[in-house]
């Protein structure tokens, strides 16, 4: 039997100004708020319990919504446990309850007497310490209280060992089997069985933390092995595709590898194309950023502040650079025209000694700025006039090497934008 039974959805929506909700809605909803009950008493009972009592309390559940990353509930926590009553109802229906409330005679009320005045509040200042010595003044504890609750708290502290986590024979086997189907290189038909096993089986949940910490081992460990590191971002991917999975525990223990995977200074070794890893790490980075932007609003801004440090670092390498600006692309067409373009005639300054040398990583990063505004070309913006002088302000605005490629492009609408903003 359901604890949270799809009528009640119903109820709800039609409440809420929403008519016709379809049954096969009413039930999916019905059983995903059973599920985040049972999930919030659960975290609940555990505080409970941590506090050694056996009756669950209002700050265990706000003390549960807290740790679920929800928005607790508001209010304040009555002393004495709420009572309902059964309200009479036709048979055959189900039962309803409400909170009684407690009658008050007026006649009771009035001649009770008033309370008393309480005291005018007044602040005082005493020290507290006094060179590091505490004063012997009434304000301050005795020192013979204190070292009698030291005593106290330390007779009454009982350290317990960690539990640890323990995992089934099947999930430990299954482990196994992935983590070495994945690293090897020689049958990719395991290895890509391997990844649809991670981005659809809804069975994974225990191994969450493991996979998370196997992808930062194996990319802090292989920084010059291309194929490790792009079977990792693979991982990732999956991971983060899989809709059975709760990822949101884990992402800030993910972010890192990925941050790696694009703004390291080296890559594989010489003769490998790590451009393509740079650009997948970039494109899993933004995908996690905008799926959880929301829940954690500090997210996004942080790694922001880190790709733009490492984009504007002229002692940076330019494979640092040129990830940096993969990355701040992929946060979105507003990251790129707040962040970027402000910039850009700055980096020029940095990028054209080692364009005239012919260098090959000054040319991918001259091709990713140039992707980069290409990202906010479909923004609406109004009637901009273009100047016949527009090469002199585009010029002043993103620098020569953008100015040439925009004019060279004949995108009218890129034009307008760019003297927008």
């Amino acid at each position: 039997m359901s604890v949270y039974n799809p009528e009640s959805v119903r109820d709800v929506a039609e409440s809420l100004g929403i008519p016709h909700v379809a049954e096969e809605v009413c039930r999916t909803l019905a059983q995903d708020v059973e599920y985040r009950i049972h999930a919030i008493i659960q975290e609940a009972t555990k505080f409970m319990r941590h506090a050694k009592r056996t009756t669950l309390r209002v700050s265990d559940i706000d003390h549960a919504l807290r740790a679920l990353n929800v928005e607790p509930v508001y209010g304040f926590a009555a002393h004495n446990p709420i009572k309902y009553r059964e309200a009479p109802i036709a048979a055959g229906q189900p039962p309803l309850y409400y909170v009684e409330d407690e009658e008050i005679e007026f006649e009771k009320l009035m001649q009770m007497p008033l309370p008393k005045v309480p005291r005018e509040v007044a602040y005082t200042a005493h020290w507290l310490a006094v060179e590091g010595v505490q004063p012997a003044i009434p304000q301050n504890p005795a020192p013979q209280e204190v070292a009698t609750q030291e005593e106290t708290e330390a007779a009454t502290t009982e350290v317990k060992p960690l539990v640890k986590h323990v995992l089934s024979k099947e999930l430990l086997l299954y482990f196994e089997r992935i983590s070495k189907a994945l690293l090897d290189e020689d049958n990719e038909t395991m290895r890509q069985a391997a990844l649809a096993s991670l981005r659809s089986d809804p069975g994974l949940h225990q191994l969450l933390p493991y996979i998370i910490q196997f992808i930062a081992e194996k990319v802090t460990h292989n920084l010059r092995n291309l194929f490790v590191l792009e079977t990792m971002m693979r991982v990732a991917a999956a991971v983060l595709e899989n809709a059975n999975l709760f990822v949101e525990p884990y992402i800030h223990g993910l972010i890192p590898s990925l941050l790696t995977c694009i703004v390291a200074k080296k890559l594989g070794s010489g003769t490998d194309d790590h451009y393509s890893l740079r650009d997948l790490a970039a494109s899993i980075l933004g995908a996690l950023c905008d799926r959880f932007g929301e829940s954690f609003t500090s997210l996004k801004p942080r790694v922001t502040k880190t790709l733009l440090r490492a984009f504007l670092d002229n002692k940076k390498p330019l494979t640092t650079q040129y990830g940096a600006i993969r990355g701040l692309t992929r946060m979105g067409p507003e990251v790129v025209r707040v962040l970027v373009l402000p910039n850009t005639k700055i980096y020029e300054l940095v990028l054209q000694p080692e364009l005239k040398e012919g260098k090959e990583e000054a040319k991918k990063c001259l091709e990713a700025l140039q992707e980069a505004i290409e990202t906010i070309a479909e923004e609406q913006v109004g009637q901009v006039a273009i100047p016949d002088d527009v090469r002199d302000v585009l010029n002043e605005r993103v620098g020569v090497l953008l100015t040439d490629y925009v004019l060279a492009k004949q995108d009218d609408r890129l034009v307008r934008v760019l003297l927008s903003t």
